[in-house]
């Protein structure tokens, strides 16, 4: 479930640029205008509740899940986002005087959109029940299908007419305009959003199953040893991961959503994204890596995050808590909140016991800055520094101390080291490879299924942001 105590991109009650600008809407023609600017996308599939606030309505927190498929889940599911909201509102901005309603769902195969509004119309029912219930009012209830809406409130057959009322071209509203003007602008869709964190499809995926698999042989053994091993292999993911995002940063950009994930998906060979995905399910590497939170690191840091997520194919598919938590994370540290209630809803969906995302989420929803959150991860990036400066000046004094664990090439700096480790029962490790783009060799070692649970973390039994 999305909830939020605060009332979106669009802001106060429909308030678009200064304090003394604000949109009224008028009737629920204008009101369906508005339920993608208060969540930054066109919803799909989903079930949306809007706090209203004062006598003139002001947009307050809103909750969004997805419809329940069985209409034996609806009565429970009412119930449960009536309280959500309600006590999330109350929390922030004072219990609301009202709630609005939406069900936003696309016809099937050989449906029309009064079909869908026919269908969920017991739903909305429970919903106005719920929350009446609790003493607050539903004041408007649209379904929202087939480029139409309907009004489950409204009998006024001049502006809720019982086929439906076809929905106000996008971009050509009054609203549309203002908030243009006031920067807020649309991400596409739900399900645009949400396809760049899905992984890859069949057959492109086994050529990355195959390197999860032989990459995590050997990988997850090392990380359950511990200590030194342990160390060694988040450092190597640390560097390897730097390296790839400057490889996304000079890149030629890209506009376009679709094409520029499939660039950036060329950019990185399925060796690279094994050894980054499993390494960072070690939640001290994930930690580090967090810190790539702002300023010129956050952008190939997010299209990076994003990547892995997709390559998590297969039996890997809850490794992808990990990377979608980090998009979800630096796009709301960059004020991107859409895309990070997105990503850190689909990091839930794939692990719903990940400790980071469910932190983050609950942070997200109530409102708290992020940069409470940067502050942390800064201070902890700092005594990361000070604890491999001293490490190093250690390893300086030692014998044999000195050899380098990188080489300058010819055409630029050096490139980290990325190395398995030694596995358990005394076989050599595998070879030391060179990360290119692309042409990483996959690490020697015997085929076979990472541990998933095993080296995994941040999930059920971790906190997350380190020891707080």
């Amino acid at each position: 479930m999305e909830a939020a105590g605060g009332p979106g991109p669009l802001g106060d009650a429909g308030r678009a640029g200064g304090p003394d600008e604000q949109i009224t809407l008028r009737g629920p023609a204008e009101l369906a205008d508005c339920l993608p600017y208060l969540l930054g996308y066109h919803p799909s599939d989903s079930v949306v509740l809007v706090a209203l606030h004062g006598e003139r309505g002001r947009f307050g927190g809103r909750v969004k899940l997805g419809i329940p498929g069985s209409p034996a889940e609806w009565e429970p599911t009412a119930r449960q986002l009536a309280e959500c909201l309600i006590e999330t509102s109350r929390r922030r901005d004072g219990r609301p005087d009202g709630i609005v309603l939406f069900l936003c769902r696309e016809p099937g195969a050989g449906q029309t959109g009064r079909d869908v509004m026919q269908w969920l119309r017991p739903f909305a029912q429970r919903l106005r029940t719920a929350c009446g219930t609790l003493d607050v009012p539903v004041f408007e209830a649209l379904c929202i299908s087939g480029g139409r809406f309907w009004s489950y409130c409204c009998p006024d057959e001049r502006c809720c007419p019982a086929e439906g009322a076809a929905l106000v071209t996008p971009g050509t509203s009054v609203l549309a305009a203002a908030v243009t003007y006031a920067g807020v602008g649309l991400r596409g869709s739900q399900k645009q959003l949400e396809a760049r964190l899905e992984p890859i499809p069949e057959p492109v995926s086994g050529g990355q199953r195959r390197a999860l698999d032989d990459t995590g042989a050997d990988l997850v053994r090392g990380m359950l040893i511990g200590g030194k091993e342990r160390r060694e292999i988040g450092d190597d993911t640390i560097a390897l991961a730097k390296m790839l995002m400057d490889r996304l940063a000079a890149a030629e950009r890209i506009t376009s959503p679709p094409s520029a994930d499939a660039a950036d998906d060329r950019l990185i060979g399925d060796d690279e994204a094994a050894f980054v995905i499993l390494g960072l399910q070690d939640r001290e590497t994930r930690d580090r890596a967090a810190a790539w939170m702002e300023g010129p690191d956050a952008e190939p840091a997010l299209r990076l995050w994003r990547a892995l997520a997709r390559r998590c194919v297969g039996p890997y598919i809850e490794h992808a808590a990990a990377p979608l938590t980090l998009a979800g994370w630096v796009a709301w540290s960059t004020g991107d909140e859409p895309a990070a209630r997105i990503a850190l809803a689909a990091a839930l969906r794939s692990d719903a016991e990940y400790v980071f995302a469910l932190l983050l989420h609950q942070a997200c929803n109530e409102g708290v800055e992020p940069e409470a959150i940067r502050k942390w991860l800064r201070r902890a990036g700092a005594e990361a520094r000070d604890r491999a400066d001293t490490d190093a000046g250690a390893a300086d004094e030692a014998p044999g101390a000195g050899a380098p664990d990188s080489a300058e090439g010819p055409g630029g700096p050096a490139r980290p080291r990325v190395r398995t480790v030694r596995p358990a029962g005394g076989r050599p490790a595998g070879r030391e490879t060179a990360a290119g783009p692309g042409k990483q060799r996959r690490p020697a070692g015997t085929r076979g299924r990472a541990a998933g649970g095993g080296g995994r973390s941040g999930g059920r039994t971790e906190d997350a942001l380190g020891d707080a």
